[in-house]
């Protein structure tokens, strides 16, 4: 029985476009990029064209983009590494209820060390209150980190406005662009963001490679220590092949994105269509329909067991979550699904569809039909 994948938002498969690109960085051109002999140029070479790569899908200078082990490495730099670099200029940071653990857990770690951390409401919809985050800004706040779209819900964020109010007060505004990046139009430039974090196994690229983009004159504590690769914001031999892969794989997204979102978009339409009108007043659709990823479908289906349904759909060989995958192994209800107040019979019946590329409306028919044999 083939799977059938509906969990993009918890990782993508390589696209062999990408593979392709990685595979002579993982045989013949091995070498390290810090070496003076010629496959060591060569492996040079692949990381400084993935980093225009990287940079012409968010539109920044190359030099503006520092490759990272994954997103939550990035998210630690970003929102760690400028708050010890620039402790001098207060030590106050603003983030809201629904991010990713990497920057809830950051932010936890940080007001063990002395920093504050206000933690902002969303509206039923997973949509920021910008009126609470201009009241919660102080003298002492240094860093507003504010996800662009959430992993969840896939609730899209006002990121331009955003960003407004945090400089219109001289602060720093970081996005955690993770689940955004290949799936809406991102504009560092236009949107006036200071740093983003991004990840390549979202978008069709490798495990274990991610990027940060840091606005030239952003001062940012280097997080790993040792030699100069990245450079000195990152030690550690660079991972060429992955480096070269999420190149690739934003080079890919850049030149696919509006034929993609309008893809995704229709898958999501149609499924949510079809959940309508078998399910009718058993559903609750989670987050934005108008601010939302155009992938990402959440559901609630009243008063069942999301991990009952995820284990009998993985049965008939379909893949779906019940939530973020980083958080797969908590029984607590969805921190998120708490933070836009899902009514208690809700709460834990959440099924996150995800879909990608490779899904097709046959795909989606026989997810409903197994869906109407769990859900009686």
């Amino acid at each position: 029985m083939d799977t059938i994948y509906f969990d993009n938002a918890a990782t993508t498969p390589i696209k062999t476009e990408v593979l392709n690109e990685m595979i002579p960085y993982l045989t013949k051109e091995y070498g390290n990029a810090s070496s003076l002999y010629t496959i060591g140029r060569n492996a040079k070479r692949a990381i400084e064209n993935a980093r225009k790569q990287v940079a012409e899908l968010i539109n920044c200078k190359p030099n503006e983009i520092f490759f990272t082990g994954s997103g939550s490495e990035s998210d630690n730099t970003a929102i760690k590494g400028y708050a010890y670099a620039n402790k001098e200029k207060g030590n106050h940071i603003i983030t809201s209820k629904i991010e990713h653990p990497a920057v809830i857990e950051t932010c936890k770690i940080l007001e063990k060390h002395g920093y504050e951390v206000s933690y902002i409401d969303v509206d039923e919809e997973g949509i920021l209150k910008l009126d609470e985050l201009e009241k919660n800004i102080k003298n002492t706040t240094i860093l507003i980190s504010i996800m662009f779209a959430n992993n969840e819900i896939g609730t899209i964020q006002p990121i331009e406005e955003i960003s407004k109010i945090a400089h219109s007060r001289n602060i720093t505004f970081h996005t955690d662009a993770v689940q955004a990046l290949g799936n809406t139009l991102i504009d560092v430039e236009r949107q006036k963001i200071d740093m983003l974090s991004l990840s390549g196994h979202k978008i069709n690229a490798p495990k274990g490679i991610g990027a940060l983009y840091i606005k030239d004159g952003i001062e940012v504590e280097k997080f790993i220590n040792g030699g100069h690769q990245e450079k000195n914001k990152r030690a550690g031999t660079e991972n060429v092949a992955g480096i070269v892969g999420l190149g690739k794989a934003c080079q890919i997204a850049n030149r696919n994105m509006e034929k993609h979102i309008k893809y995704l978009k229709k898958l999501r339409d149609y499924y949510i269509d079809r959940l309508k009108k078998e399910f009718s007043e058993k559903i609750r659709i989670n987050g934005s329909m108008e601010k939302r990823l155009p992938g990402n479908a959440n559901i609630s289906f009243k008063n069942e067991d999301s991990s009952k349904i995820i284990y009998k759909l993985d049965e008939k060989g379909i893949c779906v979550s019940s939530g973020s995958a980083c958080s797969s192994g908590n029984t607590e209800p969805s921190h998120v699904l708490k933070a836009i107040a899902v009514p208690e019979e809700y709460i834990n019946c959440a099924i996150r569809t995800t879909f990608g590329d490779n899904n097709t409306f046959e795909q989606i028919d026989y997810l409903i039909r197994c869906l109407k044999n769990i859900i009686k």
